[in-house]
């Protein structure tokens, strides 16, 4: 089986790392351009460019897939099958016509719900108990394609949506190899989503702030839902401060925002009366840390409303 791999982020990278393992024939890898990346606006290849090279597979990266130098490419390389995992771009008819197997997607939710950019933390951020991977045949629209075969997984309580995405990059990995074989082998049979579908549109900072008028439930999710970015935001004692964890708390009472404890945990009131302890936060410009050591350094007394 000669494949052509399409991926960018460190989700795809242990898909890429399985089927290098199984000892298929990688006979490209595609991935997005290497971007600047911190302060220093560094150029920095993506992490399966990273793995790519490391095994001197032949990478691509091409600005678009639209003007006919990547079909050609693509064409020449004459690849049985294309699988795609969070590359980033859309393929246009002429490329998903092109493999003898058609494209495969390795995509992090059931679908037909969440299609789309951001899966893994739209589970999280809607308080999700389950979500899985979906392995797909694809078409030309976005997650539309018939599936091939479907893993499920429980969502952790406290589960951040950077742990769940480490899971979910292996366990995709692990049904793409499965998928794979039953293409190889005559067994694969596709079938067509079923079930409301929505769309996971893209992450932005816009959904930081936390409002405190929410449920316990709804400011927990956010915290775990964007904890790797942008990161759920509040105002403590004038100061901006990002909070990276917390959990569910069995104290309830007080106003919105406010600050029911402080000392050895903190503990805030939400929106429907019940409580949140916040675990871990980031002062501006300052290093992540846990609240007792910001508390020490930061005291905030009990009746304080958070967000002002």
């Amino acid at each position: 089986m000669r494949i052509v791999f399409m991926g960018t982020p460190d989700y795809a990278v242990p898909s890429l790392q399985k089927l290098i393992d199984e000892h298929y024939e990688i006979a490209g890898v595609f991935t997005q351009p290497d971007k600047k990346v911190g302060r220093k606006q560094i150029l920095t290849p993506s992490a399966v460019k990273e793995l790519a090279e490391r095994y001197e597979l032949p990478v691509y990266q091409p600005q678009t897939l639209k003007d006919g130098s990547a079909y050609e490419i693509l064409k020449s390389i004459a690849p049985d099958m294309i699988i795609v995992a969070a590359y980033g771009k859309i393929l246009p008819k002429s490329i998903l016509d092109l493999p003898k197997y058609g494209c495969v997607n390795v995509h992090a939710s059931l679908l037909p719900k969440y299609r789309g950019a951001a899966p893994i933390q739209r589970a999280v951020l809607n308080g999700d108990e389950e979500t899985g991977i979906s392995i797909m045949q694809m078409d030309e629209g976005i997650d539309t394609g018939d599936l091939l075969y479907i893993v499920k997984t429980k969502i952790g309580i406290n589960e951040t949506s950077a742990e769940l995405f480490d899971r979910l990059s292996v366990l995709g990995a692990e049904a793409l190899i499965h998928t794979v074989k039953n293409i190889e082998n005559g067994s694969a049979a596709a079938y067509k989503q079923e079930g409301e579908s929505s769309y996971a549109s893209m992450i932005d900072k816009s959904m930081s702030p936390i409002d405190w008028n929410r449920t316990a439930f709804e400011i927990h999710n956010q915290i775990r839902g964007l904890q790797t970015w942008p990161c759920a935001q509040t105002v403590i004692c004038g100061k901006p401060v990002k909070i990276h964890a917390s959990v569910l708390s069995d104290v309830s009472g007080g106003r919105a925002g406010e600050v029911i404890r402080a000392g050895k945990e903190l503990i805030v009131s939400c929106g429907d009366g019940k409580c949140i302890s916040v675990i871990r936060v980031q002062p501006a410009g300052k290093s992540k840390m846990d609240v007792r050591a910001f508390l020490a350094g930061n005291p905030v007394k009990p009746g304080t409303i958070l967000g002002v």
